[in-house]
């Protein structure tokens, strides 16, 4: 099954999953989100992908604080 954005929150709660798959899940939905943007991408749809992307990294840092923390680092050194 194809999950999106609005799907995480069903997902997290599979107790089948292991952390690694939710977290590779939470990855895969994050790289669609800015496979999505393109050269005609207005600056909030890009802006409102960022705020996305950074909400999946926190809930990655839920599930491993390491691997979340060093997303959201990456993320603080773009601006």
């Amino acid at each position: 099954m194809r999950y999106t954005y609005k799907d995480i929150e069903k997902f997290l709660e599979f107790k089948t999953w292991t952390n690694k798959d939710k977290i590779d899940k939470l990855l895969e939905i994050d790289c669609s989100l800015y496979a999505h943007l393109g050269t005609d991408s207005t600056k909030a749809e890009k802006e409102e992908v960022k705020r996305k992307s950074i909400e999946i990294y926190r809930i990655i840092k839920t599930l491993d604080k390491q691997l979340g923390d060093e997303l959201l680092y990456s993320e603080d050194l773009k601006q």
